[in-house]
Order: structure tokens, then sequence, then C-alpha cells
């Protein structure tokens, strides 16, 4: 026994000679390790402050290791001074080139353990909190190089940390590639957002594009032409190039998670419920005609999941004008067209020439509903003198016809009279007179469509007097253009001009 005391007490006290024989810490804390070597700088707190030394883990041929510092509550030795594994923190850094591909980081730890891609400024992984070993994974798509950094505390009891890394299964497919005949490419990926790309998959048949797809079951292995899903978080963009003839189709999409439709390659979504949601269908009419990119693009986020995808074409009836008149009204042209009853319009056009062959766009009257046959529209810059309208009809297949051509012959306004010369335009600017003095007298140059593009101040005109008016923001585009002429004591009067 007293041998054993004896023993028991020489060993203590090299113990406490030895822990309390001064030591100086090795390592610049910032140094990132190459070649799959990790530095890994140990603190004796479990804040990173009290900094001890470093050590090395992983090899030249892996960056894996599983560490368990040799025990709970012990010495644990670095290549400068030892820290106790009771409270502790370690702060491992390196640098590390990635071909493309996809990557799986598994990171272990008892207690707190996060993983950085970028030097610390943000955390892949975070499990910063106390706990038995536990492990997190992340699958994440990366190219070029990397300042990985894994930090880890200990907070009493066991201790342990472990990093590994390996290689994903990718698809090898171009994701950008349409599918033809009918047949959708449905390009997979592990993630709700896109972020690892799997495989690809075909839905449809050569006859219909139609499918109802429920991969199966909730949580459960899903086959692509490379690697399995499982179907609890993932993502789809199905793509297919399809000719339509002129006509208006209905598209109904449905889906447990989110979903959304677009006919013009993504650019644009005619259906989007991107949301969390069960089951749940939305349907949509189209006008289409020629080849249109459809892209369907669906996500799941746990439990159940399904996407559907069905489309039919809607009967499509032609626009039949039955008449189409204008007549003046109050310093207006109003004009009135009928339609038949079984016609099917999107949008009427309305255009206006001052030479029967030239015609410019005035303004635009959409069609209410298949019900109603009967539209108007006011012209409320009526030139002075002879003009002709026409319409021009869109159905609802995106088919455009046009109406004849109706003229009228609008009275003078006012007693007085404007000379507009010349009346064809090739310079910035041009000339008019008037048959009456004016006083305060405005020109104003306006569009077709009513805009205003310029207004001048011409003060007091003298009758006969040639005034030099700039046609300014009009000279931005050729065409038709009214000169109106206005004062204190004078009614308005129109000219117009041609710009070439």
């Amino acid at each position: 026994m007293k041998r054993f005391l004896l023993i028991f007490t020489i060993s203590l006290f090299y113990i406490l000679c030895v822990n309390s024989q001064p030591c100086t810490p090795v390592g610049d804390q910032t140094t990132y390790g190459t070649g799959n070597i990790w530095i890994g700088y140990t603190y004796n707190s479990m804040n990173f402050t009290d900094y001890r030394s470093y050590v090395n883990e992983g090899t030249a041929a892996s960056p894996n290791f599983d560490r368990n510092f040799g025990g709970s509550n012990v010495n644990y030795p670095t290549t400068g001074c030892f820290v106790q594994t009771e409270t502790f923190s370690m702060r491992y850094k390196l640098t590390k080139t990635f071909t493309s591909g996809n990557y799986i980081f598994t990171v272990g730890g008892d207690d707190g353990y996060r993983l950085s891609l970028d030097g610390g400024a943000t955390w892949a992984i975070d499990r910063w909190n106390d706990q038995s070993y536990t492990i997190t994974t992340l699958s994440v798509a990366l190219n070029g190089t990397y300042n990985m950094v894994l930090e880890y505390y200990e907070n009493g009891g066991e201790n342990r940390i472990s990093f590994a890394l390996s290689a994903a299964c990718n698809g090898t497919e171009n994701t950008g590639i349409y599918g033809t005949g009918n047949i959708w490419n449905g390009y997979v990926y592990d993630g709700t957002n896109f972020e690892v790309y799997a495989g690809m998959v075909h839905e449809g048949s050569a006859s219909d594009p139609a499918f109802d797809q429920n991969f199966g079951g909730a949580n459960v292995s899903y086959a692509t032409s490379g690697c399995p899903v499982q179907t609890e978080t993932f993502s789809l963009r199905y793509r297919l190039s399809k000719t339509f003839a002129a006509g208006t189709y209905m598209f109904t999409v449905g889906a447990d998670d989110g979903y959304r439709l677009s006919v013009d390659g993504g650019a644009t979504w005619i259906i989007n419920n991107w949301t969390l949601h069960s089951y749940t269908t939305t349907s949509y009419s189209a006008s289409l005609s020629g080849t249109h990119d459809l892209v369907l693009e669906y996500y799941e986020n746990a439990v159940d999941n399904r996407v559907s995808f069905a489309m039919q074409t809607l009967s499509i009836l032609p626009v039949t004008l039955e008449s189409f008149t204008a007549r003046e009204k109050e310093h207006t042209v109003q004009l009135n067209w009928n339609i038949s009853s079984n016609s099917d319009p999107r949008l009427f056009e309305v255009e206006k020439s001052i030479n029967g062959l030239s015609f410019s766009g005035i303004g635009t009257v959409p069609s209410n509903s298949n019900s109603v046959t009967q539209y108007s529209f006011t012209d409320q810059s009526p030139f002075r003198g002879m003009a002709y309208y026409r319409l021009k009809m869109t159905d609802r297949s995106g088919i455009t016809t046009y109406s004849a051509t109706v003229s009228i012959r609008a009275a003078v306004t006012s007693a007085n009279k404007i000379s507009v010369y010349p009346t064809v335009v090739t310079g910035n600017s041009f000339f008019v007179t008037s048959s009456s003095n004016i006083r305060n007298a405005v020109i104003t140059i306006t569009g077709l469509n009513g805009k205003i593009l310029s207004k001048q101040n011409a003060g007091n005109i003298t009758t006969g007097q040639a005034i030099r008016v700039f046609t300014g923001a009009a000279t931005s585009g050729k065409g038709i253009y009214a000169v109106t002429i206005s004062g204190s004591d004078f009614g308005i009067t129109t000219g117009k001009i041609i710009i070439q």
C-alpha cells in the first residue's frame, strides 16, 4: 500500500511539474493547410481564446479524419502546448481545389461544429450547440479553389469531431436540351431549388404531352438516367419544344408542392404557383401559333409528391365584321362597328391615314366578352379635311385581318384658318400662317395617338405672318402629326404634317 501511494504521489508530482512548465504556442492561426492536410488551431477555451498551438489532420490522399482527442478530460498534445479536452475549441483550415462537379460533405461533432466554404464568411453547415455526437450532410456543386474552415467546440463529457468528403453521383446530360415529338426531357435535381443535378427522365408520349407522375411514393428512391434522388426534397425542370397550329389552347398543371409553366423558355410564367401546398391544379388559356419552348418546373418539400400536365385545344371562331362607320361629333370623330355573334375577337386596333394608303395606329379596343358585338372608339384629335380609318382585328388564335376603309371629311372647327407648309417635312422645322390675328398663340404638335410631342409659345401672331415651328420630339419617328394653334381670342384650329 505504501509503495502504491509513493508511486501515485510521484506520478502526480510529475504531472503537476509538466503542467506548470511554460510552453510557447506555435502557428499563426491564419495559414490554411494544403494538399488535403488541414491545419487545426487549438484553443484552451470554447470561444477561440487562449491559443495553444496547432495540429494536422488528413492525409495526402484524403482530407477525411475522425478525431476523439484521446478521451474526455485528458491532455491533448499539439506542436506547442497541450489542451485539456474538457472545455476547448478547434479551428481547422484547408485550401482545396475542386474540379467541376457535385460533392457531399459529412461533418459530425460532440459538441458544436460548423463548416464554411468561403473562409468563414458564411456557414454551409451550422450545428453550433451542445449535443451528443451528431452528423450533418451537405450536397453542393463546386468548381475552383475554396478556403474551407471547420470549427468545433467541446463543453464537457465525450468529445469528437469528424469530416468526410466524397464526390456525389452526377448526371451528365446537357440540361438545356428540349424534348421533341411530345416527349418531355425532365432534368432531376437533389434539393428544392435545382441545386445538384442527378439525371434525366422522360414524360409524355408520341401522341400526347400529358402526364401525371407521383414518383413511386413519398420519401422513396426515384431512378434517373444518372443517380437516384430521394423523393423528399427534390426538384424537376421539364423541357419540351412544341409546334402549335394557330389556335387557343388550355393548359392545366397540378402539383404537390410548387409548380410553374412557361411557353417562352422560362422568360415568363403563364402559370405560377411556386409555394408549399397539397395537390392543386391551375388552368390557363393562351393563343399560340408556331414553335414554342415549354418549361414546366416543380419542387417537392417533404411528404406527398405529384406533378401533372394536360393540354387541350379550344374551338376557334374568326372575327366577322358586319358594319363599320365614322361620323363627326362635337369636334371629334366617332367610330362604331358591329361584329357577328359567333366571332371570337381578342383585340381591335384603330388605324388612321390622311391619304388612304399610309396608316398609323391611334388606339386599341380590347374584346370585352364573347357576347359583346358592338364596339366604338373616339378620335379626339381629328384632322380638318379628309381622313381615313380602318380596323386591325386580331382573334384569339392570333390571326389578324383588316376591315375595309371608311373616310370622313371633318368640318372646320373655327372660323379662323391656318396654313401649314411644307406639309411634307424633311428637316427639323416648318412654317404656319394664320388668316387672322392671334394673341398669346400656342402651337402644339400631336401624334395620331393623341400624345403631345411638342408645344411652342409663339406670342402674338398677325394675319399672314409666317411662324417657324420646330418639330422637336416628333423627329424621333416618321409619320403623320397634327398641328394645332390656339390663342386668347382664337378658337382651336388644326392642320397636319408628314415627317419623312
